[in-house]
């Protein structure tokens, strides 16, 4: 993949995911002062609270992904794996342009 190319996408997925956590930043959370547990009473918003932090929790850890991309691609190694080395099919980048290795060495993480 081309170094414009690779540049595009990780400036727009950084924009996707800082407009989301920007977003969840406005929101604020939902549970007031009073303190209620999961399964009391109109603790509905307790849970969507819940939510909202681990989906922080994720986008804060993408948007890290895609700095370290950045930095891949400003040292000219940005779509090799990180683990062997193996090039990232320019496929796979399209979708996830922060990916850190090949479908293969992912697959074999889990």
């Amino acid at each position: 993949m081309d170094s414009e190319r690779a540049h595009e996408l990780l400036a727009r997925e950084r924009t996707r995911l800082e407009r989301e956590l920007q977003r969840l930043e406005r929101e604020g959370p939902l549970e007031g002062s009073e303190h209620r547990e999961p399964g009391d009473r109109d603790s509905e918003d307790l849970y969507v609270d819940e939510r909202d932090v681990g989906r922080r929790e994720e986008l804060e850890a993408a948007l890290a992904a895609v700095g370290r991309a950045e930095a891949r691609l400003a040292a000219g190694t940005f779509g090799l794996s990180v683990e062997s080395g193996q090039p990232i099919p320019d496929e796979r980048l399209e979708v996830q342009p922060a990916a850190e290795r090949t479908v293969q060495e992912d697959e074999r993480r889990r």
